[in-house]
């Protein structure tokens, strides 16, 4: 029944979209040389039927002869009413206000921006904010967002996990140019796999999400959009070395190949080859890497038949060693001699996207997707051995249209995923498939004033989750000028691939033990859970100069999870969820320029996240519950000749956090039930010579707080206590660095 509601929906969307629409572009600049204007306002004059122009300056509307006075408009230019009397196509071109000896109103461009029309919470994060920190790879870049935290995951691999809402990464759908990115084999070193320079802007939605990108979202959505080589720099150079004698190059060479044709080549490659031991406990604080990273990307772009594509080829290797400061992998790989670690990754890619716009219908649109990627992990932690191979197909069809006028949109489509596991843990086999076909359909409805609304279905039937229903809303109501309150909620479910998401358990001497198996991943049942939220973003100005607050609220309520539990000190253990387990996050921030060119951020977060375990019901381990947050940035004015200084810093401050229990560990290898507090203080200073060339100088942790005995039984590591996961601090101290970026346009 609900499969044939879906079907109904789809095809009065076709019906009701047939009515007579009013065609035309907007265009800036004078006749000798116009182009687009996207984003203008165009509506009825006294009505509420309205668009904006898409990005080659075509819009559409509903048609009617009781209207015939047409307002366009768009900040920094004239507006113009014309009458029209006739449905005819519309060529109009708007004056800038400079060439009118008028009033010119200028705005700076924000380095991050929160909408106040779109239902969804999400903050779009650009290129500017990236550059505030060193932003090696895409794990690197949240240092300056209050909205993720970031921390490493253990005290051996150096690898970097986020969370949102309280929840790890595998619970936030991360993507890029929403294609699920980070999934399966590459959740626990994904993100280091996407390097900052390639990264043109980031979006971070809290809530589940919209039911087009799939149903596995459930605490958020983080979507990475790459640079493009039509519009990238030709040549683009970035050498960046740190005082742990890490040393990484990126490199970007576009090329228009014809009118319709661009390619970019970009290469990565970082190293760190040097051994660390900061606090003397003879493991490396860092491990020892070299990571080579590629990626072939082309775009075709055919404005006359509204046709745009991209083709993406990627390839990476990546080789970690982590251990103690005398492991040799060649004499003591398999032995007792020293304890040591290896994670050799080895990953290609290949993603299509083909858009089409219909020229004569600009609001039909039609969109495709498709992305398969290899994934081969070969890797061992001391005596513990894991393997995983991933095969990955996803493809996604989208088609958009309106229903009656532009208030009205709706997007449907269908969906295909595949994914082949093969991993090996220890000495036993998992290999699994898992494949599924799904359907959506989403509602969207915008008067371009007080009430954004998007509302979504999806159905999916798998293999091994069976058939189920997704349902996802989201809206925002403006009470007042400047003001946005939003709420939110959907659901998610998703497989948990235990081993992959949790590889900082190999670095222990823990057994690993699935209880409770009956269910079909790894004898567990899906996770599924809901999410539920309440937003309100306010602007004002205070002394002047402009000013927001947002707070918000997000609770997540698990109906099934699979628990990790962690709290034996001799184990590790898998089970399904028997009781409560919940996630609240509460989150105030407020933003303002002090004065020109001078912006702080600030933010306050309490987590209130609890899991029922076999024990009874506890707070989630290293889990702060209090968060505070900082960033000031300050750059000069610009020159003539394009230069200027910039300077930034950022401050973290971090609650106790609670540790798994250790009453059951030998009573030397027995710790605190929390944490201390920790702050950390980063900064950077960066002098743009010109709009070409620009060195930076930073710190991170430039107040040395280190955690002083972050692996437990570090002095025996073969033994039954040796623990290298409560990780809750820094571990190596103060890191300086520098770089330099050289770029032709």
């Amino acid at each position: 029944m609900k499969k044939y509601l879906i079907l109904n929906f789809m095809l009065l969307s076709l019906v009701l979209s047939a009515q007579e629409q009013l065609k035309g572009i907007v265009l800036e600049g004078s006749s000798a040389q116009e182009s687009p204007l996207p984003g203008a306002n165009v509506y009825w004059l006294g009505s509420s039927i309205g668009t904006i122009t898409n990005d080659d300056g075509t819009f559409a509307l509903p048609y009617k002869f009781s209207f015939n006075k047409l307002v366009i408009s768009y900040v920094g230019f004239k507006t113009d009413t014309i009458t029209v009397n006739e449905n005819k196509f519309i060529k109009h071109v708007l004056q800038a206000t400079d060439e009118l000896d008028t009033v010119t109103i200028t705005s700076r461009k924000q380095a991050t921006a929160k909408s106040y029309l779109k239902a969804t919470n999400t903050l779009f994060v650009s290129s500017d904010e990236l550059l505030k920190a060193a932003c090696c790879n895409l794990s690197e870049s949240f240092e300056t967002n209050p909205s993720i935290d970031v921390n490493f995951a253990d005290a051996v691999s150096g690898t970097r996990q986020i969370k949102m809402l309280g929840l790890k990464s595998p619970y936030i759908l991360i993507t890029t140019e929403n294609v699920p990115a980070i999934r399966g084999a590459s959740q626990a070193y994904g993100l280091s796999f996407i390097p900052g320079t390639w990264v043109e802007s980031i979006q971070i939605t809290k809530g589940s999400g919209s039911v087009v990108n799939g149903f596995e979202s459930i605490a958020g959505q983080i979507n990475a959009e790459l640079v493009k080589p039509s519009t990238d720099n030709r040549l683009f150079v970035n050498l960046y070395g740190a005082s742990s004698e890490r040393m990484e190059l990126n490199t970007h060479i576009n090329t228009k190949v014809s009118d319709k044709w661009s390619t970019g080549l970009y290469l990565h490659g970082n190293t760190h080859q040097q051994k660390h031991d900061v606090n003397d406990d003879g493991f490396l604080d860092m491990p020892l890497y070299n990571q080579i990273n590629i990626m072939n990307r082309w775009q075709y772009t055919n404005p006359e038949k509204g046709v745009v594509s991209f083709i993406n080829f990627k390839y990476l290797n990546d080789e970690k060693q982590a251990g103690q400061l005398d492991f040799d992998p060649d004499t003591d790989k398999g032995t007792t001699n020293f304890w040591g670690s290896e994670i050799n990754t080895e990953r290609f890619e290949v993603t299509t996207k083909l858009g089409y716009v219909n020229p004569e219908i600009p609001y039909q649109s039609l969109g495709f997707q498709t992305a398969f990627s290899h994934h081969n992990q070969d890797s061992y932690f001391g005596l513990n051995q894991y393997d995983i191979k991933h095969n990955s197909f996803y493809s996604n069809v989208v088609y958009n249209t309106i229903i009656s006028d532009s208030r009205h949109k709706v997007k449907t489509g269908l969906s295909f995923t595949y994914d082949h596991y093969d991993e090996l843990v220890n000495t036993t086999d998992y290999e699994r498939t898992e494949n599924s076909v799904g359907a959506f359909f989403e509602y969207a409805f915008d008067n371009l004033d007080k009430l954004t609304m998007t509302a979504g279905v999806r159905v999916d039937q798998h293999n091994r989750l069976g058939f189920f229903v997704t349902p996802r809303f989201h809206a925002r109501y403006t009470p007042w000028e400047k003001s946005a309150f939003r709420i939110s909620a959907g659901r998610g479910k998703r497989s948990a691939n235990i081993f992959a998401e949790n590889q900082n358990m190999f670095s222990s001497s823990r057994q690993i033990n699935i209880l409770n198996s009956n269910g079909k991943i790894y004898g567990l049942d899906p996770e599924i859970a809901w999410n539920y939220g309440v937003s309100y973003l306010q602007g004002f100005n205070l002394f002047g100069r402009q000013a927001d607050v947002t707070l918000d609220f997000y609770r997540t309520d698990f109906k099934n999870q699979v628990v990790v539990d962690w709290e034996n000190p001799f184990e590790i253990n898998f089970y399904n969820l028997k009781g409560d387990s919940y996630a609240n996050s509460f989150q105030f921030e407020f933003n303002y320029n002090v004065f020109e060119h001078f912006d702080i951020r600030t933010a306050y977060k309490f987590y209130d996240v609890k899991t029922t375990y076999n024990s009874g019901k506890l707070e989630k381990p290293l889990t702060p519950k209090h968060r505070i947050f900082a960033n000031a940035s300050y750059e000069t004015s610009l020159k003539d000749n394009g230069s200027r200084w910039k300077f930034d810093a950022t401050y973290n401050w971090l609650d106790a956090q609670r540790f798994p229990s250790t009453e059951m560990s030998d009573p030397e290898y027995q710790i605190d039930d929390y944490s201390p507090t920790v702050a950390t203080l980063n900064l950077q200073v960066t002098k743009v010579f010109s709009p070409k060339f620009e060195v930076y100088l930073g710190g991170e942790n430039v107040t040395n707080v280190r955690q002083s005995n972050p692996i437990v039984s570090a002095d025996d590591p073969f033994g039954s206590n040796f623990d290298s996961n409560f990780v809750y601090g820094p571990i190596f101290g103060s890191m300086y660095y520098a770089g330099l970026r050289y770029k032709i346009k």
